[in-house]
């Protein structure tokens, strides 16, 4: 484990000696679930491969201390940070099919969370271990109006990470809060394709040509989520 995530390491450890003395301001233990739209940015060498990706993220987090400060959370998620549809047809061009081909990564990670305060503003920082999924896929449609019916992985692979951030969660009435957040994602050397990756030959063929590099992102989160008691 590096310097800089040793002291996070720490720092989280001190934050839960102090979530555990602090009084709540509501009683009870309290969980929370949220669905929210994520950007992400990638950085260092992937963002020297790969343009910015969107996707959704959904979590939940369950109480571990009795005021409702300290909770494990979850999250798992999915984004998008490559896309191309090729179209073909017959010589008539009276059928015709779409080939999708989609560059995503797909994660989840568990570990804790801080609530720093409790009410309608609650202010938290979190950190996670997990996996990050880094996957192209295609698939076919032959426009008949009932989706892709065929779908084939090209390229794939799986690499352990480190998630950090916070946010703020803002009551929009009862148990609903709007949750606005930013996370650093640390994974692994990761091996992925991007959207000029794969090169289709005369022959029917497919050439892959995959990169190699550090897979960290940024990623930026709003959505919405429901306290849960």
């Amino acid at each position: 484990m590096t310097r800089a995530k040793l002291h996070i390491v720490t720092m989280f450890a001190g934050l839960m000696v102090w979530a555990g003395g602090v009084d709540a301001q509501q009683r009870g233990p309290v969980g929370s679930v949220g669905l929210s739209f994520v950007a992400a940015k990638p950085v260092g060498d992937l963002a020297t491969l790969v343009d910015n990706g969107f996707g959704i993220e959904i979590w939940g987090g369950a109480p571990m201390a009795a005021n409702g400060h300290l909770r494990m959370r979850v999250d798992l998620g999915v984004v998008v940070y490559g896309y191309e549809r090729l179209s073909y047809c017959d010589f008539t061009c009276r059928l015709s099919s779409d080939v999708t081909t989609t560059n995503s990564i797909l994660y989840g990670s568990v570990g804790p969370e801080i609530v720093l305060a409790r009410g309608d503003i609650e202010p938290y920082v979190h950190a996670g271990a997990g996996l990050s999924h880094f996957v192209t896929s295609s698939n076919l449609d032959d426009n008949d109006g009932y989706g892709p019916y065929l779908e084939t992985t090209n390229y794939s692979d799986t690499v352990f990470g480190w998630r950090y951030g916070g946010g703020v969660r803002v009551r929009a009435g009862g148990r609903t809060f709007i949750d606005l957040g930013v996370e650093k994602v640390d994974n692994q050397v990761a091996n992925y394709l991007t959207e000029d990756d794969m090169v289709d030959q005369p022959d029917g063929s497919v050439l892959l040509y995959p990169n190699r590099s550090d897979a960290d992102l940024m990623s930026f989160r709003v959505g919405v989520s429901f306290a849960l008691r």
